[in-house]
């Protein structure tokens, strides 16, 4: 789950993080009211939508007087922005972030993130704050520096030290990041926090240490445990079919292609999408039902398929284990028939009960095309949509 900068922000300064004042805006009606509580003579005018890129798309203003934030942030409420992380429909702003302008002397990158691949904590600093890491990456891998943590209570000095390194510090400024560096992985741990990052990170003229941005993703899977972060969640900033998915504990992402997928299993999912592009076409959506779903959670993602408009045809991908294949052909059919299915149709089924599901479906009355196997299941969706 996402949450907005200025979200981020507050927890930051629950941790004892050091961060610009400012005030969020949520209409209209409180413009007028709540720039009245910044001091400072200038500001800083940021749109709150959850991508990435807003500068470039003109999400993100520097204002010298009260007369101007106030006719700027009227402008900015409503406004799409299209940034590289938004898609070409663009993201409408419907909250506004103003904090007090710093004066910049140096930008840093900070961030930490949980590392599946080697179970660590990851922190990446660098000394080229305000730029995409993705471009450092490519262009000067020298200039950033990794650092992996086995969890344990407390991150070491030796590693805060490995970490703060490269942004050569003075005594001060290296206190408030080693501050800072135990601040973030608190967070990790007791926020069930899956990436924190701080771009930039910057030093003023006044020699201060301050996370001028911040960006905070969660684990999905421990909101559980974290309703205070639950309680930050902007459904605005989601896609419609992604919360309703949600609610049925689906696992959903829509994509822009035509061919709607079914699958038990993250990375069968993959696989299915690998291969329907292997042949020449495109994904509408990752949707993943689980190991153990019932015949109306079967139902319901079917639904949610044929809601998006793009979808010109639907592959069905099971390998029955837990999943039982008559559970799911049950819940096809069903859900075919409400929705009167008017789109080519391809199920391979695999596992537990897949004879039983193969002739549930073949006696449904429905027109459905058999695979035997998942390039069988691939090649017969592409030639059915074209």
């Amino acid at each position: 789950m996402n949450i907005h900068e200025h979200q981020a922000k507050d927890i930051l300064k629950t941790y004892g993080a050091p961060v610009s004042s400012g005030v969020v805006i949520f209409s209209e009606k409180e413009i007028s009211e709540k720039i009245k509580l910044l001091k400072s003579k200038k500001f800083v005018l940021k749109a709150q939508i959850h991508a990435g890129g807003r500068g470039k798309a003109g999400g993100v203003k520097l204002i010298n007087n009260f007369i101007e934030l106030e006719k700027e942030t009227k402008k900015m409420f409503g406004k799409t922005l299209i940034t590289h992380q938004t898609g070409p429909k663009g993201k409408e702003v419907k909250r506004v972030y103003i904090e007090e302008a710093s004066d910049i002397s140096k930008e840093f990158y900070l961030s930490c993130l949980v590392d599946r691949s080697s179970s660590k904590f990851t922190f990446i600093s660098s000394t080229e704050g305000g730029m995409d890491i993705e471009k450092v990456a490519n262009e000067n891998p020298e200039k950033i520096i990794t650092t992996k943590i086995d969890l344990k209570r407390e991150i070491d000095d030796k590693d805060i030290e490995k970490i703060i390194s490269t942004y050569s510090l003075n005594n001060t400024q290296k206190k408030d990041a080693f501050s800072l560096v135990k601040a973030l992985y608190k967070i990790l741990i007791e926020k069930d926090a899956s990436l924190i990052e701080i771009n930039p990170l910057i030093i003023t003229k006044e020699n201060k240490l301050i996370c001028l941005d911040a960006k905070m993703n969660f684990d999905d899977n421990s909101l559980f445990r974290q309703p205070d972060i639950l309680k930050l969640r902007d459904l605005n900033e989601e896609e419609a079919t992604e919360i309703e998915a949600s609610k049925n504990d689906l696992a959903y992402i829509k994509l822009d292609g035509s061919i709607g997928c079914m699958v038990n299993g993250a990375g069968l999912a993959m696989a299915t999408m690998d291969i329907i592009k292997l042949y020449g076409e495109e994904p509408a959506n990752f949707l993943d039902v689980g190991g153990g779903a019932s015949k109306e959670k079967v139902s319901a993602a079917f639904k949610l398929i044929l809601k998006d408009k793009n979808v010109k045809g639907i592959l069905i991908n099971i390998f029955g284990g837990i999943m039982r294949c008559d559970v799911l052909a049950n819940g096809v059919v069903e859900a075919a028939k409400e929705t009167n299915l008017s789109v080519p149709l391809v199920v391979r089924l695999a596992g537990t009960n897949f004879k039983e599901g193969k002739e549930i479906l073949d006696k449904s009355g429905l027109k459905i095309l058999s695979a035997t196997d998942l390039n069988d299941a691939a090649k017969k969706i592409v030639k059915a949509i074209r």
